[in-house]
């Protein structure tokens, strides 16, 4: 386990002087419901019971899911107990936050793996020791349809319409399920049944974490303070980082391809990763900019690689990285396949070479690349997908892009 105190440095002003619990707690944040009420909860001399839901509907978290964990990381640096709630009862419905359209189904089974694999990506930024981790099923499972009844009569239609996604879809005649109404209000019983003092989420949940406070009120608890971060910008610069878009950064990359993915994002962006996912301080991140952006991101992909894998990992993906992009060499180490398992007879098209690697999102993904030119054999360039390729006679090296290469062998 990580040494907590490896996450505290950006929390003091100077060794001798540490910041106000509530100014640690307000970085970063852009919703901060009620301070009021936190602030004379923090008198109470006892750990706070600070609330974060992750839906397991797919198997990994992002970089996005970091900006979150990070903050419920810092209540537990402050002495305050994390409540980790595995959604694998809401993850039947799927959360309709920033959506659309509806969600497509995912099955118990995938959601019981997915769920295995949550806390040991969660636990690279959160302390085990003061973290809780619950299932929703737990009580979700064992309510009858009288329960689900008693829990919709405390939300109305006309409520749930304020909802911006709800009403956009509702205005542009896109479908909406009687189930998605119920999601706000089944996050919301979650925090009645943990007693959440504090609930963490990005700034499209602010809804979900609102019901949260009135469940608790309607039942005569008290309401949990509601702290939402920045959505954090994916690879492209322009959406937040999203699996279905295909621009995420996984906890679960390997570390070539996580600080591949690192030294892709725009000097723009790059900051926002430095405040959100290292929590550096405003002063330090000025200090940065009068460097070369590429050295500053460099840095940045040095200190996120090796905190999710190790210090000698993330330095070898550097050198790596500088052979490659700074004196046009290629990597050392690279996926390697022979002719026979990726095509058959004497000559194949290229596309269908590079769609057999299983390296590519996509074929489509694939053409793409080829067609812009980022696609070399032996370094010379290649921009018609349909090229034939003979079977080669020794070893060959293709690029695709400024990141992947693979060899061919006989």
């Amino acid at each position: 386990m990580k040494d907590p105190r490896h996450h505290q440095g950006p929390y003091l002003k100077s060794p001798d002087r540490p910041m106000n619990p509530i100014d640690v707690l307000k970085q970063n944040t852009v919703s901060f419901i009620s301070e009021e009420e936190l602030t004379s909860r923090l008198k109470e001399d006892r750990p706070l019971r600070v609330k974060l839901g992750c839906d397991p509907t797919r198997p990994d978290l992002t970089f996005g899911h970091v900006v979150v964990l990070r903050k419920l990381r810092q209540f537990q640096d402050l002495g305050h107990q994390a409540i980790l709630i595995i959604g694998d009862y809401t993850a039947l419905i799927g959360d309709p936050s920033g959506r659309s359209m509806e969600r497509p189904d995912v099955s118990k089974e995938e959601i019981k793996t997915n769920a295995e694999t949550y806390m040991a990506q969660a636990f690279k930024v959160l302390d085990e020791s003061r973290t809780t981790v619950r299932r929703n099923s737990e009580w979700f499972g064992k309510m009858d349809f009288e329960d689900a009844l008693k829990l919709a009569r405390k939300m109305t239609v006309a409520r749930m319409l304020e909802r911006d996604d709800f009403a956009k879809r509702y205005d542009g005649n896109s479908p909406i399920s009687i189930v998605e109404f119920l999601y706000p209000l089944l996050q919301g019983y979650d925090s009645i049944m943990t007693e959440a003092d504090v609930e963490l989420g990005g700034t499209d949940q602010i809804f979900n974490l609102l019901v949260g406070r009135a469940l608790q009120k309607d039942a005569g608890k008290p309401e949990q303070a509601v702290i939402t971060l920045p959505l954090l910008l994916g690879l492209d610069g322009v959406d937040k980082m999203s699996k279905s878009l295909n621009n995420y950064i996984a906890l679960n990359d390997d570390p070539k391809d996580m600080f591949g993915k690192i030294m892709s994002v725009s000097d723009e962006v790059m900051w926002d990763y430095y405040r959100l996912l290292l929590l550096t301080q405003e002063a330090e991140i000025e200090t940065l900019k009068s460097a070369h952006p590429m050295q500053a991101k460099k840095d940045l992909a040095l200190k996120l690689t090796s905190q999710f894998h190790s210090p000698d990992e993330a330095g070898r993906e550097l050198e790596q990285f500088e052979k490659v992009f700074s004196r046009g060499g290629v990597p050392d180490e690279m996926k390697v396949f022979t002719w026979k398992q990726l095509a058959e007879g004497e000559t194949a098209r290229l596309i269908d070479l590079l769609g057999a690697t299983s390296l590519f999102s996509s074929k489509k993904e694939a053409r793409r690349l080829v067609e812009q030119g980022a696609v070399r054999i032996d370094g010379e360039r290649c921009s018609d997908p349909n090229t034939e390729v003979s079977r080669p006679d020794s070893e060959i090296t293709l690029q695709a892009g400024k990141r992947l290469f693979f060899k061919m062998l006989p």
